[in-house]
C-alpha cells in the first residue's frame, strides 16, 4: 500500500514537470487504516533561496469525499498549520454540496505495520497562538514535554497528569512548538491517541489546538 500511495505521489509530480516526492511522516501504530470514497490533496516541500515554503495542490479535492492531507514530514507547523486551517475552512464553509459524514485525515506511514495509515482530524480547530487561562501540555521542537512549567518525560506524562491533578478536575489544551517538524507533529498526534486520561481529566486536543 505504501508503495502504491508513493507511486500516486509520483506520478502527479512528474506530471507537473517537478521529480520531488512526499516525505510521508512515521509512527509506531496505526489509528485508522482503511479510508475509502477520499480526495487526496498534497503539501509539498519546497525551497526557494533560503526561504522554505508550502505548496499546496488541492486540484484532486471534492468537498463531498473524504480528504486526506498528504503532507511532507520535513515542513515546519508554522507553514503547515495556517494551510491546513485554509483548507479546513473551505470545507466548513462549503453550503450547497456539503457532505456531514466526510471527514479529514492526515496521512503517515505505520513503520511496524508497514501500511498506509490515517489520523483524523476533522473537528480540530487551529489556534496560531498561546492558550489564555488554560492548562497546557506543550510539545517542544527538542522533543520534550512540558505540563504548565514543568518538564516531563513523554514515557511519565500520563502518571504525572494523574498523579498531580487527580483531585481537581482538569482541562488541557495541546500546545505544539510552531518550529516543529510535522514529522514530529504526527508522531505526537499518535502517541496522544495512545493516552487515557483518567475521568477527573479532561483533554480538550480533540477539537483545539494551539500551535506558537
Amino acid at each position: 500500500m505504501i508503495k502504491y500511495f508513493f507511486g500516486i505521489v509520483l506520478l502527479l509530480l512528474v506530471s507537473c514537470g517537478n521529480k520531488e516526492d512526499i516525505l510521508l511522516p512515521k509512527a509506531g501504530k496505526t489509528i485508522v487504516k482503511d479510508v475509502v470514497d477520499l480526495s487526496p490533496i498534497y503539501i509539498f516541500f519546497r525551497v526557494k533561496g533560503k526561504d522554505t515554503l508550502a505548496e499546496v495542490n488541492r486540484k484532486n479535492s471534492i468537498i463531498t469525499t473524504n480528504w486526506i492531507l498528504n503532507i511532507d514530514k520535513r515542513l515546519p507547523l508554522r507553514l503547515v498549520i495556517p494551510e491546513v486551517m485554509k483548507l479546513q475552512q473551505r470545507k466548513r464553509e462549503e453550503k450547497e454540496h456539503r457532505n456531514e459524514l466526510a471527514l479529514n485525515y492526515y496521512s503517515y506511514a505505520d513503520s511496524i505495520g508497514k501500511n498506509l495509515a490515517f489520523i483524523p482530524f476533522t473537528q480540530v480547530y487551529y489556534k496560531m497562538e498561546k492558550p489564555k487561562l488554560i492548562n497546557a501540555i506543550y510539545f517542544r521542537k527538542n522533543n520534550t514535554i512540558q505540563v504548565n512549567d514543568v518538564k516531563v518525560a513523554k514515557s511519565k506524562l500520563l502518571e504525572y497528569l494523574n498523579k498531580r491533578f487527580v483531585e481537581n478536575p482538569t482541562q488541557f489544551a495541546f500546545c505544539f512548538d510552531k518550529e516543529c517538524s510535522y514529522g514530529s507533529y504526527i508522531q505526537n498526534m499518535v502517541f496522544i491517541e495512545t493516552i487515557i486520561l483518567s475521568e477527573n481529566l479532561i483533554a480538550i486536543a480533540k477539537d483545539q489546538e494551539y500551535v506558537y
